[in-house]
């Protein structure tokens, strides 16, 4: 009997060391602390002029937490049909954080938009929410509500179904979310008509797209639908799409004990790199989102973005980006997305310098999934594609 409640006394003891290990160590992955801007307080913001013969699109953003991909692709994407004024649209005059690896400023406040009386051909809806416990802003549903006509298109991406769904207009209509989300946003948003396996919902003027891979599968859709099969199939072939045509079949994988237990083994025994994205001028913002997003879920030791001097950069489609790491910060890995800039060896002169070929006809997602696979094998690849919810 002693024996036993000894056996029981250690066996205890250990679960509880083992439990408090995990939760040290993982602690500063799964619940990251937000990253603040640390430059200048006031911004004058570069208003993108508007060309009245093209169609007019907002992307929602929160200043306080945006998902990256959500919002950049459909920036990229749009932009890239040459025949849309794109523009990123916020409450605040501040810098938008992106999965805690940049800063981004809008293009116009929602005051200024009211002002200038700019009215949207198409309003797409990123997830905006920092952790689904934080209801959607009101100001910002209201805002969107009050945005909206009878010929206004509406695009909801991932999470961002839960701003969507805040405001009314998906009721009884279709709509989608992240696959490992979609129970939590039914179960608070029970009104819309909730559907998996699919990629892109559509309803009328109401779309929706399930969890972050799949923005790119929504915006080409309403590419489609706004300027014809041709552009789309531009659009399609610029960003090396792996699909001759859009994929609209998809399986709702949620990120299961399997997958956990794959990142929880990778963080614990594998290498944690710490990862640095050199940003520059006219960098591709499809290409800088897919590459950001992929490595955050491969919950590296630090993920940060850098430029020369730490100033601001303007990319190709004219967004004002700032990077969130500092010349303090100490990276292994430099990846550089364009391989003939100058890159910031004297200030990382030991990290391992990562470039990517643009002139390789792959899909950027698939690059950065290659090369975690070989770092990490298939099993924790597959882990990192059901966080992106892409197949």
């Amino acid at each position: 009997m002693k024996k036993t409640k000894k056996a029981l006394f250690y066996g205890l003891t250990t679960l509880l060391v083992l439990v408090a290990v995990l939760y040290f160590t993982l602690s500063p992955v799964f619940a990251q602390k937000l990253k603040s801007f640390k430059g200048q307080e006031k911004f004058s913001l570069e208003h993108k002029k508007i060309d009245s013969s093209k169609k007019t699109v907002f992307i929602i953003a929160d200043n306080n937490g945006t998902e990256l991909f959500d919002l950049m692709a459909p920036f990229y994407l749009f932009n890239a049909t040459e025949q849309a004024n794109v523009f990123v649209v916020s409450e605040k005059k501040a810098p938008i954080l992106l999965v805690n690896s940049l800063f981004i400023l809008p293009h116009y406040t929602f005051f200024e938009i009211d002002s200038l009386e700019i009215i949207p051909d198409v309003i797409v809806i990123p997830n905006l929410s920092v952790h689904l416990k934080t209801p959607p802003k009101e100001t910002t549903v209201k805002w969107i509500k009050k945005q909206v006509s009878e010929k206004t298109i509406v695009l909801s991406v991932c999470d961002g179904s839960a701003t969507a769904a805040a405001t009314g207009l998906y009721d009884g209509k279709p709509i989608t979310t992240h696959a490992s989300d979609f129970k939590t946003l039914k179960k608070q948003f029970p009104k819309p008509h909730w559907v998996k396996d699919i990629s892109v919902t559509e309803s009328g003027n109401l779309y929706s797209t399930a969890g972050v891979s799949n923005a790119v599968e929504g915006s080409l859709t309403v590419i489609k639908r706004l300027f014809g099969e041709e552009r789309m199939q531009h659009v399609l072939h610029n960003i090396k799409y792996p699909h001759s045509d859009i994929q609209i079949s998809h399986k709702s994988e949620i990120v299961g004990t399997g997958a956990i237990f794959t990142i929880v083994s990778k963080v614990i025994f594998k290498k944690n790199y710490k990862i640095g994205v050199q940003l520059e001028d006219k960098i591709n913002e499809f290409e800088l989102a897919s590459l950001l997003d992929t490595y955050t879920r491969t919950f590296p030791s630090s993920l940060n973005t850098f430029s020369l001097n730490g100033k601001k950069i303007i990319s190709r489609y004219g967004l004002t980006m700032y990077p969130t790491g500092i010349k303090s910060d100490k990276v292994n890995e430099l990846h550089l997305l364009n391989p003939g800039i100058h890159s910031d060896q004297k200030i990382f002169p030991n990290a391992r310098v990562i470039k990517y070929d643009s002139s390789i006809n792959k899909y950027p997602i698939d690059i950065c999934l290659e090369r975690v696979s070989l770092l990490y094998g298939d099993n924790f690849k597959n882990s990192v594609k059901l966080t992106l919810d892409y197949n």
